[in-house]
């Protein structure tokens, strides 16, 4: 089977792996899609890769993204369907669908189309499962969505199979995509088990620097606000006054994530946390890692031996030596209704007990009940009621932290592995081809709608 990515991920690369060389990856941008993990460099390095130059920029002084980003994706498009381009069995298409129905009609092959969440929901406001709490947008912005919102659905719809991240994105999918008949089949995105698997070297500057014997509550969250990290610092502090008499001795919060100096969501986040650690009477220290390029924020009263650690862009082995670390305790993972959510897995892959709302992608990952297969805790978004929990899992024996280990990493293992995942790719991929090119009188009538979907673009 010859198939073709029209992304570059993690994801795409799974494929690559389970295909060996029959998956050709495609990717249209440059500097933006290289990853600095090392072992996604390791894997890219041996697959066949196709990289594109980037003719179009990520945005116009902050605006239009989602205009440039089907041009980006277009411009993609006319490579893979250039006279000279190979012929492919199948397109696997992955996150944006602008460019499903021109491969499928033009490169007369099915497509594969992996939906993470509808951007119509991601750009009109926060969703909470039943209802979108749209933000305050212009009319001018409504009316640039609309038709950008119609040509999502329009070309998502040309797809032979449609795949979902995880249960809830399908059946947010269905609620909002009504034209579409087609249930997403839900495949849950692998983690690579090995890369947590890594011993990492206590000596290493970056590695002391955050390595403690303090039992350590950790979050790993972009430093954003709709991530809710507030929560995970309320529910410290709560913790920290209710446990100031026990034997639990010293508790300090991690909280990592990716920070961007240039977006303001980022600084207005992380300065509200700073301030709230504050008004919890708590000390507090702000660092990055040595290969960090970003100038650090400065903020009064940061000290060395804090009860709360922001760690602003880890690297992959701080991660690692954070989820692995012996005095790690539980991860708090702060966001409602998340599509899916990598972070919970990747804790439970490192046999972490996880506390996550209960709500969204995390509800599947998680298991609270029964006691026999629990791997955390799931609660609804209340510092109280966190700390609660909080305290029931310091509280653990050390014979339930074995047993929630070993559970914790074999669903990883079993449902989120990269083999699983890459077996339920291949059904989708067979089932495509299966299904085969389109007819040319579906090709055309398709063809008309779509076009009338980008008349109704232009004109607005």
């Amino acid at each position: 089977m010859k198939i073709c990515m029209a992304a570059l991920s993690d994801l795409s690369l799974t494929l690559q792996s389970a295909f060996n060389d029959e998956v050709i990856l495609s990717s249209f941008t440059l500097h933006t899609m290289i990853p600095t993990d090392v072992l996604l460099r390791q894997r890219m390095a041996s697959s066949r890769l196709i990289i594109f130059a980037l003719l179009f920029p990520r945005s116009l002084k902050g605006k239009l993204h989602i205009l440039f980003a089907h041009a980006r994706q277009l411009h993609l498009t006319l490579h893979l369907l250039a006279p000279w381009a190979p012929q492919y069995d199948v397109y696997f298409v992955d996150q944006l669908s602008t460019c499903v129905p021109f491969l499928r009609f033009f490169g007369r092959a099915p497509v594969v189309f992996y939906c993470h969440f509808p951007d119509k929901l991601l750009a009109e406001g926060e969703f909470v499962e039943g209802n979108l709490r749209r933000g305050r947008t212009s009319l001018l912005k409504r009316i640039y969505r609309y038709p950008m919102d119609w040509f999502e659905e329009v070309t998502t719809r040309q797809a032979d199979v449609i795949l979902s991240n995880s249960k809830f994105t399908a059946r947010v999918f269905k609620s909002y995509f009504t034209s579409i008949k087609q249930t997403p089949t839900t495949v849950y995105p692998g983690i690579n088990i090995s890369a947590y698997e890594q011993e990492f070297d206590t000596s290493k500057p970056d590695i002391a620097a955050i390595v403690s014997d303090q039992l350590t509550l950790l979050s790993l969250n972009r430093f954003e606000k709709k991530k809710n990290i507030a929560l995970a610092v309320e529910s410290f502090a709560q913790l920290r006054q209710a446990t100031q008499t026990t034997k639990l001795g010293t508790i300090r919060l991690v909280l990592g994530g990716g920070y961007d100096p240039r977006l303001e969501d980022n600084v207005q986040t992380l300065s509200s946390l700073v301030a709230l650690t504050i008004a919890h009477t708590l000390t507090f220290n702000v660092i990055t890692p040595s290969t960090s390029s970003i100038q650090l924020p400065h903020f009064d009263g940061a000290c060395s031996n804090a009860d709360i650690l922001f760690l602003l862009n880890f690297s992959d082995e701080q991660r690692t030596a954070l989820l692995t670390a012996p005095s790690t305790r539980v991860l708090l993972y702060t966001p409602s209704n998340e599509h899916f959510g990598i972070v919970p897995v990747e804790a439970m892959c490192c046999g972490l007990p996880v506390l996550a709302c209960d709500s969204g992608g995390p509800t599947e990952s998680i298991v609270d009940a029964p006691p026999a297969e629990k791997t955390g805790w799931l609660r609804p978004p209340d510092a109280d009621k966190w700390a609660r929990s909080l305290s029931e899992i310091l509280a653990l024996s050390e014979e339930e932290r074995v047993q929630l280990n070993r559970r914790a990493k074999r669903r990883a293992r079993d449902v989120f592995g990269m083999e699983t995942m890459a077996s339920q790719l291949e059904v989708a991929l067979e089932e495509a081809v299966t299904i085969g090119p389109p007819s040319l009188r579906i090709v055309w009538m398709s063809l008309c709608v779509l076009l009338l979907a980008l008349v109704i673009a232009v004109k607005f």
